[in-house]
């Protein structure tokens, strides 16, 4: 039987890996948010409602309290319009940011190499730097329409490999498609995965889910969560329920990290 103190390290790191997403449009509700969970999560989400409303402010506001940042805002742009926001989000301290796969390999790799440098010139700790695959709301009806004829996870695996080979650190993509990422991309690769909800959770409009426990066990290295959390009458014991479905028995997380 685990010890407590094995316990407590396993929920620790799992901590460490729930991201939760601060989709609101009001800052005070947001900064509300970010006081009481602070200390129950591992980092908070800014997505684009969030970002248009407040900009850097709302930034700012969870680097107050001490919160990490995902900067969830999906670049995708020309080369060098990407790099240059990118290189802002860097300057601002955020600990992860994105940007679309599908903005292809030159868009990436320019990027790279502009954090990099911003990073050495400017001694600024390096973000994680993420590539989004195929969106959690699209099915293969959807990539259909669009003009992708393939299978949802081939379309995944091959914008991950475009990620990889661009010498970015990971993607967000849905947990049904994290075995073949890792086959292909290796251990090190970091996934990220919205689409995650609780046992009794309604989907919303994510259409490729999956519980806390399944994503833990699949392999993931973060988990995003926003309603379930957000709108519950208790924000604090909706997170804390989902770290405890996360915590599988008997195993230890292991978080990866960006080197520069």
């Amino acid at each position: 039987m685990a010890s407590k103190l094995e316990l407590l390290r396993t929920r620790h790191s799992m901590r460490e890996r729930l991201i939760v997403a601060l989709d609101v449009d009001d800052l005070n509700h947001a900064k509300e948010l970010v006081r009481r969970l602070a200390g129950e999560v591992g980092m908070f989400k800014i997505g684009k409602q969030l970002f248009t409303h407040a900009g850097p402010q709302a930034v700012r506001l969870i680097q107050e309290v001490g919160g990490e940042i995902f900067l969830d805002l999906k670049f995708h742009d020309i080369p060098n319009t990407v790099a240059k926001a990118a290189v802002e989000a860097t300057r601002m301290g955020v600990k992860m940011f994105n940007v679309h796969a599908s903005g292809s390999l030159e868009m990436m790799r320019t990027t790279v190499k502009e954090v990099r440098r911003v990073c050495r010139q400017e001694k600024r700790r390096k973000p994680i730097m993420l590539a989004v695959t195929v969106l959690t709301s699209l099915n293969q009806d959807d990539l259909k329409r669009v003009g992708v004829d393939g299978r949802v996870a081939a379309q995944v695996v091959r914008l991950a490999l475009l990620t990889k080979e661009a010498g970015m650190d990971g993607v967000v993509a849905s947990p049904h498609e994290v075995a073949d990422i890792r086959e292909h991309c290796g251990r090190r690769f970091v996934i990220v995965t919205p689409g995650i909800r609780p046992l009794a959770a309604p989907r919303n409009d994510q259409q490729r889910v999956m519980t806390p426990a399944e994503a833990v066990k699949s392999g993931i290295d973060y988990i995003v969560v926003g309603r379930p959390i957000v709108e519950a009458k208790d924000p604090v014991a909706a997170a804390r329920a989902m770290i405890a479905e996360m915590n599988p028995p008997a195993e230890k997380a292991i978080l990866p990290s960006a080197s520069c």
